[in-house]
């Protein structure tokens, strides 16, 4: 049975051949309404395809029905089928260059029977792009870069679709009777961005068994005790396999890594102990969490830095930048809220897009007003405490888009970039340093602006980038989408010598998308942070004293 993600994959790439073969417009842009729908289903997808009831789902026809119900019974689509038959085997790839989409594509296949990235490249050095219609000089310059990046990210996927991998290789083998424990390891353990395979650490009763019992749809070599599995997700699964408690832990330990830390922190000493706390404790090293497992910890020279970190999504008290149908969003504020309630948070900050970000439905500020006058009726309804905030654009001159005597109308400002993106690191730098030193900056959105696997961070100092949000008592934020974990955790040590208080954000769209809190705590976890250090983690009081610590907020 699909998941959500493969359904939604696969109603996009049905749209993306779709526009490429010429298809009715309005027929494409429904398969496109239809993943966003399903994005946004709450309910048990698997569930309401078995019960045949996508009908329920608004936004999903009788035509996308019939897909989705043929990829769940037959694992296939005839439809994307027939549509790949009619598309060069190589446009995928040319989608997933910014700045072309199916048009361009098209145009490229038509005009210069380009079908692969090689050929593009080719195409790029040899200058003929230059006179085709819409291909800007900045487009054609970006080209070769994002070729290079899209070949190097090939193999490797993002934490999310590396734990759904990971939860079903771990249900697949915790159902063996020859199987006592699994667990993941190596850098998915530790929590890194991204992945080019999954291993895992398996306690079995006996070899021979654990064998025979292999669940017989994974392909697999075997050598000594590790197996490599093929063809799962798309990603290598690796198996390394013990008889023995000890054993098990040992290899838990030196699977995990990473090498530097190991071999660092252990050099070639004798690994032994019922367990990873106990072999650390055996050799007097002082226990480090699996996250923190890296060379950048053993730099750090402040012991306080290089304590653990005991944060939990649990630990978060505030649900902070978030967005709701009044812009981008997919769910009502109403919704949003009834969510948070259910999951304990005790105050929200709604933080939808500026009027600068037309793209997103941006709030200008006669509608913005009509939200507060919203937000105020729901504060009289709903016992969690309710801000209203925005994610403001910077500029390209490092202004936010709302004139200074507006900015006082909000409880919370959300300083993001999300434009202009190809500015030198000196006028990046400087233009979301202004962003930062405006009194109404309470976080600098997402950062280095880096999509993981897609778009690079633009070029920014990011120490001086650091100092200011400390000079200027602004947080910092870690957002939590997996395609952005954005803070990098490599920062975040910098970022906490220097005093700076972060936000753990979702970002979130949709309901379901507040789960990605996970994802973000991972990160902070990387680099030691403590609840103290968090402002979702204050009480909504702490809070509120946040939000005054500049200027005085009618709160």
């Amino acid at each position: 049975m699909p998941d959500k993600n493969q359904i939604i994959k696969l109603l996009k790439e049905l749209a993306d051949m779709m526009e490429f073969v010429g298809e009715n417009k309005f027929k494409v842009n429904a398969y496109r309404f239809g993943a966003n729908s399903i994005r946004g289903v709450e309910s048990d997808i698997n569930q309401m395809i078995n019960d045949k009831k996508l009908d329920q789902v608004k936004g999903i026809g009788k035509s996308i029905q019939a897909v989705i119900y043929e990829f769940a019974d037959q694992g296939r689509s005839s439809h994307y089928e027939d549509l790949r038959k009619q598309v060069p085997l190589g446009i995928a790839d040319l989608l997933k260059i910014n700045g072309l989409g199916p048009q361009k594509v098209k145009q490229l296949y038509n005009d210069l029977s380009i079908s692969d990235i090689s050929m593009l490249e080719d195409a790029v050095k040899n200058n003929k792009l230059d006179k085709i219609k819409g291909f800007t000089g900045t487009l054609i310059k970006s080209i070769p870069e994002q070729i290079a990046q899209i070949r190097r990210n090939k193999n490797y996927i993002l934490i999310n679709k590396a734990m759904e991998s990971a939860d079903s290789i771990i249900s697949k083998f915790s159902a063996l009777d020859s199987v006592e424990k699994i667990e993941v390891t190596g850098e998915l353990r530790r929590g890194m961005e991204v992945f080019s395979s999954l291993p895992f650490v398996v306690l079995i009763k006996n070899e021979k068994a654990f064998l025979k019992e292999f669940p017989p749809e994974l392909k697999f070599t075997h050598k000594d005790n590790k197996i490599n599995v093929t063809g799962f997700n798309d990603v290598p699964v690796v198996i390394n396999y013990y008889e023995n408690r000890p054993d098990y832990f040992k290899g838990l330990l030196i699977t995990t890594g990473s090498d530097g830390f190991i071999q660092k922190s252990f050099g070639k000493k004798e690994l032994s102990g019922k367990n990873e706390t106990e072999i650390f404790r055996n050799l007097k090293v002082p226990f480090v969490i699996p996250e923190m497992r890296e060379d950048e910890f053993l730099t750090v020279k402040d012991k306080k830095l290089k304590e653990n970190s005991d944060l939990t999504v649990s630990d978060l008290k505030g649900l902070l930048h978030w967005h709701t149908t009044y812009s981008d969003g997919r769910d009502t504020l109403e919704t949003m809220l009834n969510e948070a309630i259910k999951l304990n948070f005790q105050f929200a900050v709604v933080c939808d897009h500026s009027k600068s970000a037309a793209y997103a439905n941006g709030l200008k500020e006669d509608r913005l007003l009509l939200q507060k006058e919203h937000i105020n009726k729901l504060r009289d309804q709903y016992k969690i405490k309710l801000f209203q905030g925005i994610e403001s654009d910077i500029l390209a001159d490092g202004s936010l888009d709302y004139p200074v005597e507006f900015l006082p109308y909000f409880d919370f400002v959300v300083a993001s970039v999300h434009s202009r993106f190809n500015l030198d690191e000196k006028e990046m730098t400087s233009r979301i340093i202004k962003a930062i030193e405006n009194p109404y900056t309470d976080l600098l959105g997402h950062p280095s602006g880096r999509l993981l696997l897609s778009r690079e961070a633009y070029k920014i100092d990011s120490k001086k980038i650091i100092d200011a949000c400390a000079d200027n008592s602004v947080a910092i934020e870690i957002n939590s989408n997996p395609k952005r974990l954005d803070l990098d955790w490599r920062w975040i040590y910098y970022a906490r010598e220097k005093g700076c208080l972060f936000s753990i954000n979702a970002d979130a769209h949709a309901t379901t998308e507040i789960s990605y809190l996970k994802y973000g705590i991972t990160v902070g976890r990387k680099a030691g942070l403590t609840k103290g250090e968090v402002i979702n983690c204050f009480t909504p009081e702490s809070f509120s004293h946040f939000l005054n610590r500049k200027v005085k907020r009618n709160i």
